[in-house]
Formats: structure tokens, sequence, C-alpha cells
């Protein structure tokens, strides 16, 4: 797994109001309101007696505003705790935060225990979990600090339960001030929740937990998925007994979050955003597998849905607004994957209005987000202009120059394969260069840890193919493209990325070698079904390998994907509806 970074919730603001979103109003109004349909029937489905998470106006701590809205759904959790018996739907409903990524909102829920029960240890807990946001990122010094003292707290009124005690032991391990590095601490306090699930394997949440900490455990360079294996043997077992359990469900989506496990994790998706449609990256998560799978229908529907989820949070005075970056990352994707082209630039217009209007609030100087904020700036141009296949505009981005150096990695990325199609290797040179020197800059900062990993690894044999190729390399570029795929094959692509297999074919189509390039194709869709690119030029590869009925498959599978081809001006899709014409014709 690679390391993987989302857009999580800020401070209310009304993104609405600020960006008006006009695009996307245009773009998805007909999927927005099945959405919403959707989300306001899952919300008033019968819930579980058991679901304490979820029950219309539980009470929190003090009856504070923070008392859940009448039918918040965000899955269901009966955790045992020895707090006060006034907390205990409101500690239920901390865990479900916890579980569905909503941390701006389990903090505070944690926080107003600890003011009604100073005594409830496991609400230090609770804070401290909220600030260690696992496969999202590396916590830092700072939260670091703030986590042990939380520990510290959460040791000086000890729970009364043994089982309880081991949650806060296993915690206090990971915070505690010494000379580990991230990766001995995190494999230590994976080991510690293992032991735990294992004394009480009845204990659904314990279970959940461990699988989420195998996951984190994963270090950047491992491609044996070794972890989300592990995690996946945890996890279905309680799937089975525990189905509304946000954490099982959530995980078995993050844990399927690759390739060849993807279809592994279907059922999840389906169900996930039943369970917990209140919560927007919880509602955005299915598209995770959709994605995988080309389900590009039903991911648009997902992430439609997860902004409306964003911007009813907001409106009941709750974190949620920029969970929306991260869903139209997907979304905007998945619009390019279905010919959905005006909808896709909309998105990409919209994004840059909402990053304007984040980065002017006056509260985000201190936030964790604000580093994700150039990445989002830089991503989505460079995504469009490739998908698109725009080589000029993409060879034409210029890295953010305040942008962190792993993020400018990006640019300089997307540069040197724009610059490679368009055959110019001295650039594409220069493009290589400047993603070494900043890598370099990587290595003696804070996320050194990514230098070493996959991602860097595949990248760069991906640039180092279309700088051969631009050099008139054929052996060279096949060569090292080819290493990239195989790499990435076993590891899997990003959720939002080009298949290094699918370049491998484009440069063997250019190299007109088109049974070659059609095997690539062939691998590619199998790993990463529906793309647009993939599936046309698999049929330009048919076409020109003399196999015109294979050509006549993937042309039909592509105008399938795009209904025809009817939202889209792509030379692509005129020339897809041709061939399948002409060979209707030549069949009667």
């Amino acid at each position: 797994m690679r390391a993987v970074l989302y857009s999580l919730a800020v401070t209310p603001s009304s993104y609405i109001k600020a960006t008006g979103r006009p695009g996307l109003a245009a773009a998805a109004a007909v999927s927005l309101a099945i959405s919403l349909a959707a989300l306001t029937l899952s919300v008033l489905l019968p819930m579980p007696a058991c679901a304490a998470a979820d029950a219309a106006g539980a009470p929190t701590a003090s009856g504070s505003a923070l008392a859940p809205p009448p039918g918040e759904r965000l899955g269901s959790v009966e955790f045992a705790e020895s707090c006060a018996p006034a907390v205990h739907a409101s500690f239920n409903r901390g865990v479900a935060l916890l579980h569905d990524f909503w941390y701006d909102e389990a903090q505070p829920q944690f926080e107003l225990i600890v003011k009604a029960d100073p005594a409830c240890a496991m609400a230090h807990w609770g804070i401290a979990l909220s600030l260690f946001h696992q496969i999202w990122d590396r916590p830092s010094d700072a939260v670091m600090a703030r986590a042990w003292q939380e520990m510290q707290a959460a040791e000086a009124h000890p729970a009364k339960t043994r089982r309880e005690r081991e949650y806060v032991a296993a915690a206090s391990d990971f915070f505690r001030p010494d000379q580990r590095d991230y990766q001995a601490r995190i494999e230590s306090y994976a080991a510690a929740m293992g032991e735990l699930h294992g004394r009480y394997p009845r204990d659904v949440d314990a279970g959940a937990f461990y699988a989420l900490a195998l996951l984190a455990a994963e270090s950047p360079d491992d491609t044996s998925l070794k972890q989300e294996r592990k995690a996946l043997d945890v996890l279905r077992p309680l799937y089975v007994r525990y189905p509304d359990n946000p954490g099982v469900v959530h995980y078995i989506i993050h844990a399927c979050d690759t390739p060849s496990l993807a279809a592994q994790g279907l059922a999840a998706a389906n169900h996930y955003g039943e369970i917990a449609a209140s919560g927007p990256h919880a509602v955005h998560m299915p598209g995770h597998i959709f994605s995988r799978l080309g389900m590009w229908q039903a991911d648009i529907d997902s992430q439609v849905a997860s902004i409306a989820a964003s911007h009813a949070a907001e409106a009941r005075h709750m974190s949620g607004s920029m969970d929306q970056l991260h869903s139209d990352d997907f979304l905007m994707y998945a619009y390019l994957q279905s010919g959905q082209d005006a909808h896709a630039k909309a998105v990409l217009a919209d994004v840059a209005g909402a990053l304007d209007h984040f980065e002017a609030m006056p509260d985000m100087s201190d936030h964790y987000m604000t580093g994700m904020f150039p990445y989002y700036r830089a991503k989505f141009p460079i995504f469009y202009g490739l998908e698109m296949r725009d080589w000029q505009a993409t060879a034409a981005l210029e890295p953010i120059k305040k942008a962190p150096p792993d993020t400018q990695l990006l640019t300089q990325w997307a540069r040197a394969i724009a610059d490679g199609h368009l055959h110019q290797p001295q650039r594409a040179r220069a493009d290589l260069a400047a993603y070494d020197a900043l890598l370099d800059d990587v290595k003696k900062g804070k996320r050194a840890y990514l230098a070493g990993g996959t991602r860097v690894r595949i990248d760069r044999a991906e640039m180092l193919a279309w700088i051969a190729f631009a050099e008139d390399d054929p052996v060279a570029a096949v060569k090292h493209m080819r290493e990239a795929a195989d790499l990435q094959d076993e590891v899997g692509q990003g959720e939002v990325d080009i298949p290094a297999r699918e370049m491998l074919g484009d440069i063997l189509l250019d190299l007109k070698q088109p049974r070659d390039a059609l095997l690539e194709y062939q691998k590619a869709l199998q790993l990463s079904p529906g793309r647009f690119n993939g599936l046309f030029n698999a049929g330009r590869a048919a076409e020109a390998a003399g196999d015109n009925a294979a050509a006549g498959e993937f042309y039909a599978a592509l105008l399938k994907n795009t209904d025809d081809g009817r939202d889209s001006a792509r030379p692509e899709l005129v020339h897809a509806r041709a061939f399948v014409s002409s060979m209707r014709l030549a069949s009667q």
C-alpha cells in the first residue's frame, strides 16, 4: 500500500456560499438529487436496537450542541466502558466517529465526555486516537506530545477493567517519548492490539482497531500485500457477525483498496454508505472499490452523495466541508473515464475556487490540512491533462513553489510523461533532474520515508521510460516501463492514477508493435477495468494488429461506458463509433 493522503474535515464554513459550485450544480444535478434521496432514505431506515451510536437524539455528556441530530447514522457501535452511565451513548458515538475517520468531530465528542466524567480514562484514550490518523499520515512531534498528555491523564485515573487498561497501555506505548522511530512504534502498537483482540475476541472494536493498525504498520517499500491480507483475515469473520460496525466495514474497504483485492471489498462498499450515511468520508469510501472495478456511475453517485453529506453536516454546524476535496478527486476521475467531459471540467474549476476560499480562511494556519491544499491544487490539473492526453498543457504546468517537495514531485513526474509524448528529450531530462533534486529535499525532511517507497520507484522508472522514448531508444523505453508496470502490478496503482502497464502499451503501440501493445492493454484492463484510454488504445492496438473483432469489442465497451459518447467531443469516441458502425454494416 502506498502512503495515501486524504482531505479531512475543518472548521465549518459555507462551502456552497463561498464557491457557488456552479459547475457541480450543472454537471450533476440529477445525480445529486438521486443521492440526496438515497441519503434521506438511509437516514430514515430502521436501526438495530444495539445501534447506540445511531440513536436519534442520543444524549451527549452534557446535552450540549454536540448531541447528534435526529436520524444521524454513523454505524452501529456498542463499546463497553466503565465510565459514568450518562456518557455511554456519547462514548459509542465517539468510537463510531473514530471508525468513520471523522476526527474533527470525534475529538470534541471525547473532550465533552471528559468534562462530564473527569475520571473516564477511556475518554482521554479517545482524544489521543482522534489525533492519530492511521494510514493517512504520521503524527507530528506536536501531535505526539499532545496525545502523550492525554495518555498520561488516562493513566492517572486507571480504568476499572483490565480490557480498558490494555487499550490505554497499547496507545500509551505508541505515544510515549523515546528514541524509537515511527515504524517501530506502529509495529509495537499493532502487536499490542493483536494481543488485545486475541484476549477479547467478542470485542468487535478491538478487532477493527487491530486491523487498522496492521494496515498502518505496512512499510512504504512493502510489495507483498501481506498486511492487507492479514487485516482481511481479522475483519472477514467480524463482518459476518457485526456487518453494521463502521470500523469493520470501513477497514475492509481500505484493506481491499488495491486492484488484486478490490472485488473482495465490493460487499462492504455497497453497505458502508447505507450504515454511515451521515459521515462524508464514510459515504465517499465505497468509491475506492467502485473506481477499482470500473463501476463509474456507482463511483459518481457515491462521491456526489458524499458532497451532499458534507453540506448537510455543515448545515448542522459540524465539520466536513473539506472532505469533498477528496470526493471531487474521485468524481473528476470517474467523469473522465465515463466521457462526461464537461462535468469533469466543471469539477476542475470548482475545486480551484474552493481552494482559494480555504486558503483564505483565517483559522487554517495551524490546521493539519493546510499541507494538502498545494497537493490538490497541483493534482487536479495534472490528471485532467494526462487523462485528456493534452500533452502541451501538461508539459507547461509549473510546480507550486510553496508546496512541500513531495507535492512538487507530482508535477515533475507529469511533465516528464508529457515531454516524452512530445518527443522533447532535453525537457524530459530536465524534468527528471528537477524531480531528483526535490527527492533529495524530501530525504532531508520529516517525510523522508516517502523517498524509499514504491511510489518513487515506479514514478522514476516511468520517467526514465519516457525519456528513452523521446530519445528514440525503444529498448530502454520498454525496459524501464516494464519495470514500473511489474512493480505497480505487485503493490497496486494509486486510487486516482495512470496504470504503468497502460503506458507500456502506449509506448509499444507508438513503436508499431500493436500485438505486444494489445497484450499489455489487456493486462492493464484486468487490473484497472473500464478506463477510457485503456479501452480506446486497446481497440487501436487490436485494429492495427488486424483483429477487428477484438477492436470492435473494446470500442463497444468504451461506447457503453460513455453512453455512446453523448457528453464528449473527444476524437477517440468519433473513431470508436465509426468503427463499430462499419462492423455492424459489414455483418449485415
